[in-house]
């Protein structure tokens, strides 16, 4: 494939700006049919799925990642202001209210033509861009005159939020009772079934992500490890799992661990429960002691790292900034980015190569 189809090289003028976000229940009443949303398509027994539910249930059927995306864009439009970028800032979610579809209605009554939009994942998946864009796709189908979409590039390595990775990493080894050489520093991501891992650069992303953290940090023998394997129903997932990760830190003779959620840009459900809840219960009892780092959230380097991707695609010629030896990403998906893995026909997509 040549690099220029899948980098974009000229100045685009846009109206406004759309956050894409997953989405999470607000009350207990919003649990099931946000979990019908997340799991629509996909055969998932119902005993899986109520299983999932009663996750939820200790928290009231809250997860904080609505709280957690409005903080953020409130920031970023702190952050445009200052900047110049005159930019209405709107947001849709893909499982829960506000909803993509509605907020896309509501950009097209607002007489919006041009939208450049972050879908809020760093690493590539299907879950975390492919499915982004079958999502606009089918948003768009139901509105007479919808706007044209562009989708900003997947930041995993870029400085601003490897950045603020590596602060809430120091964060979190300033908290721990030791010196940083005594500290095992194991960064975390969503696992995924094995059939969709390889249809994408998830892995080698992550790994390249978690590098550039230990090198900023001075850690060198860092690990990663996966978490959330909640919907497992006889496909393999990618391992090792948090709680394999913290076994071998015991039997190794470690007792101080920093977990880092690299893969999760702000707090959710799956990251407080199986970190913060589950994985601490099990440090507890295998003795170890275990620090969690935040995630990005509102980090001002993480914010200003999507001003600066939006900066990119308004300019001609821009200098994409990256760390590390992979590049940065495409502008442009290409037609096999990032697969589900499973068998039929792939649904068409916005903010690839053609589209």
């Amino acid at each position: 494939m040549e690099s220029s189809k899948i980098f974009d090289n000229e100045a685009h003028e846009y109206d406004a700006i759309l956050i894409v976000s997953f989405g999470g229940p607000e009350g207990p009443d919003d649990v099931m049919p946000f979990l019908d949303n997340v799991l629509k398509d996909l055969n998932v027994p119902l005993p899986v799925k109520t299983r999932i539910a009663k996750r939820y249930e200790r928290f009231g059927g809250i997860s904080p990642i609505n709280r957690e995306t409005r903080s953020f864009i409130e920031a970023l439009e702190i952050e445009l202001q200052n900047n110049g970028l005159k930019l209405p800032v709107y947001w849709g979610n893909r499982n829960w209210h506000p909803m993509l579809p509605d907020t896309l209605r509501r950009m097209a009554n607002d007489g919006i033509k041009s939208v450049i939009a972050y879908a809020t994942s760093t690493f590539s998946s299907y879950s975390g861009c492919r499915k982004y864009r079958e999502d606009l796709y089918e948003a768009i189908q139901r509105i007479d005159d919808p706007p044209h979409i562009d989708k900003l590039r997947m930041g995993y390595n870029h400085p601003g939020f490897i950045a603020a990775v590596t602060d809430r990493t120091r964060e979190a080894l300033e908290h721990t009772p030791t010196s940083q050489e005594e500290v095992v520093l194991i960064f975390t991501a969503h696992s995924l079934p094995l059939s969709m891992a390889r249809c994408t650069d998830y892995e080698a992303q992550l790994r390249e992500a978690c590098g550039l953290v230990g090198q900023a940090v001075g850690i060198n023998a860092w690990q990663l490890a996966y978490q959330s394997n909640n919907a497992s129903y006889g496909e393999p997932w990618l391992e090792p799992d948090i709680t394999e990760a913290l076994k071998k830190t015991k039997a190794s003779g470690d007792s101080k661990v920093v977990i880092v959620p690299i893969g999760f840009v702000c707090d959710h459900m799956e990251v407080v429960l199986d970190l913060d809840i589950e994985a601490k219960d099990q440090a507890d009892s295998l003795g170890l002691q275990m620090v969690r780092a935040g995630t990005v959230g509102n980090h001002p380097a993480y914010v200003a790292m999507v001003r600066d991707l939006i900066i990119e695609r308004m300019s001609k010629d821009p200098k994409r900034q990256y760390l590390g030896n992979r590049g940065a990403n495409g502008d442009y998906c290409a037609p096999n980015c990032c697969l589900s893995g499973r068998p039929g026909n792939t649904k068409p997509t916005l903010c690839g190569i053609g589209n």
